[in-house]
């Protein structure tokens, strides 16, 4: 998780997304000068807040009217956050490092595939490079005897300046069979507010927790918390043994009222503690589609018990459903300080893939603190651009410093990081060209461990034409995500042919996830 300083609270959300995409040949430069974003600006925005704890013990109930005992603040009006400023050129003779946390988020991606498919244009301060290109498939290879394995590797691209090269990071955790994992304490914090009526909200919820439920082993436990005006615990911490009590507290789940998801988040908190246990996974997984309702208390009280609860070992996952009002930069913003991940759901078949495949498969933490810090050779490289991860940058001294906030990653998590670099004029290819190193603390533990690895000059693949596919595929989903957000590589390539080449790709690996990528760009070019 990496700090920041929020002085907004619009709403939450739950989402996952997996996919896998490709991209293969040239395309065509348009040479346009690329525009910057705005710097980030979240929200305020708070409401009363009333707390109803039918259905809860008495001990849960106690606890959570005192949780709520707090002084109010003055409420706001919400102000949209706009997206985070695209990170500048660097001189490599100035600062050689360039430092950030991980992140696993892919919401974003999610987020803009219903935008596009909804004939609308995602907002720019929703799309997050990094994750467009972390919520595609990759085919790195899988750690030894470590954490992560740590790859890294480069190549020309037909749009930028000749000198230019794309240098791709790419980190693959661990993965953890469940077998081997720890059982798990999950509390769901689902908004039932009216909103969530809506096609593809509280619909694709219902299965998608049945299934999850089915794909537990009988020894983990899952709660239930409900929030809208009137907040209360529907299932308390229940053995998945007992599966009937389970899926009947999950059929009952119906939309009614407004939203206090201040509520909703302090009560389920109360709840995860109540049912603690060291020994086992726990998570609190909030479900919502971003209605922008605080509560009482205000936006940094939520945030100081979320990060609270994560120092405690109660990490929050981040799972967001629907359009229109949807905070999208709040709701990436929440899962960090959680120390989890954030998701994005668009339908009944992502929410049932995320809850069955992402959520069980990645319960397991194998880093926490997690950072990455790369070191570029100045007898080669003249400059570099890290290509997004705008609101995940760490002070280079701060990098082996284990206080300092990094990510944490789950089990087969992959984390990608791309960069834009100019070669030296005149410069042999010989000797190390960058050395990727990455730093996180055991979670059991708490010892710091690394990984490294290095390319070579001579390694990069001097057209992108023959460098690997999943490369290819990472440059043009790069691409396009920094055109939709104005920034970057915005206008040095066109749709058609970021399309072309996206779909070449598809066509080459198989790959359908892929070739839907390649439709959103076809998506958007129709748009205008």
């Amino acid at each position: 998780m990496h700090q920041r300083t929020m002085a907004c609270f619009g709403a939450l959300v739950l989402t996952a997304v997996t996919v896998a995409c490709g991209s293969d040949d040239d395309s065509t430069a348009l040479p346009t000068q690329p525009a910057s974003a705005a710097p980030a600006a979240p929200a305020a925005s708070a409401a009363p807040a009333t707390t109803m704890l039918a259905g809860a013990s008495q001990e849960t109930a106690q606890a959570a009217t005192a949780a709520t005992e707090a002084p109010a603040e003055e409420p706001g009006d919400p102000v949209p956050p706009q997206a985070s400023q695209t990170n500048p050129v660097t001189d490599v003779a100035v600062d050689a490092l360039s430092t950030f946390a991980m992140d696993v988020d892919t919401g974003s991606y999610t987020y803009a595939r219903q935008s596009l498919q909804a004939g609308v244009v995602p907002d720019p301060a929703a799309v997050r490079t990094e994750e467009f290109v972390n919520a595609l498939d990759q085919d790195y290879a899988a750690p030894d005897d470590s954490a992560f394995a740590v790859t890294v590797d480069g190549t020309s691209a037909p749009f930028l300046d000749p000198a230019s090269r794309i240098l791709r990071v790419g980190i693959q955790g661990k993965r953890v069979a469940d077998a081997d994992r720890a059982d798990a304490n999950l509390t769901f914090v689902i908004d039932i507010s009216g909103s969530m009526a809506d096609p593809g909200k509280l619909d694709a919820v219902r299965p998608a927790l049945l299934g999850l439920v089915e794909s537990l082993r009988p020894t983990d436990r899952v709660g239930i918390v409900v929030y809208s005006d009137a907040t209360r615990v529907l299932l308390e911490s229940t053995p998945v043994s007992e599966r009937q009590a389970i899926d009947s507290a999950i059929e009952q789940l119906q939309p009614e009222g407004s939203t206090n998801v201040e509520d909703g988040l302090r009560l389920g908190y109360t709840t995860a503690q109540a049912t603690f246990d060291a020994a086992r996974i726990n998570r609190v997984v909030l479900l919502s589609d971003g209605v922008a309702n605080v509560g009482a208390t205000g936006p940094d009280a939520i945030l100081d018990l979320i990060g609270d609860a994560a120092r405690t070992g109660i990490d929050l996952v981040t799972v967001g459903f629907g359009l229109g009002e949807y905070n999208d930069v709040l709701m990436e913003q929440l899962a960090d300080r959680g120390d989890g991940f954030y998701a994005y759901v668009d339908g009944e078949r992502e929410a049932t893939r995320l809850f069955t495949e992402d959520l069980t498969g990645t319960l397991v933490t194998i880093a926490r603190e997690a950072k990455v810090q790369v070191e570029f050779n100045p007898a080669l490289v003249r400059t570099y651009r890290l290509i997004g991860f705008e609101n995940r940058a760490v002070a280079d001294d701060d990098f082996r410093d284990d206080s300092v906030d990094g990510g944490e990653v789950g089990a087969g998590h992959t984390v990608t990081a791309l960069y834009e670099v100019s070669l030296q004029e005149g410069a042999a290819p010989d000797g190390w060209l960058a050395v990727a190193v990455i730093r996180w603390l055991d979670p059991d533990t708490t010892e710091p461990h690394e990984a490294s690895t290095r390319l070579l000059g001579g390694d990069l693949v001097a057209s992108i034409g023959d460098a690997p596919l999943r490369l290819q595929q990472d440059v043009y989903v790069a691409a396009f995500a920094e055109t939709l957000r104005g920034g970057g590589w915005s206008g040095l390539i066109s749709l058609d042919g970021l399309s072309a080449n996206l779909h070449a790709v598809a066509s080459r690996l198989g790959d359908t996830a892929v070739a839907e990528a390649a439709d959103l760009i076809d998506a958007r070019a129709q748009l205008g």
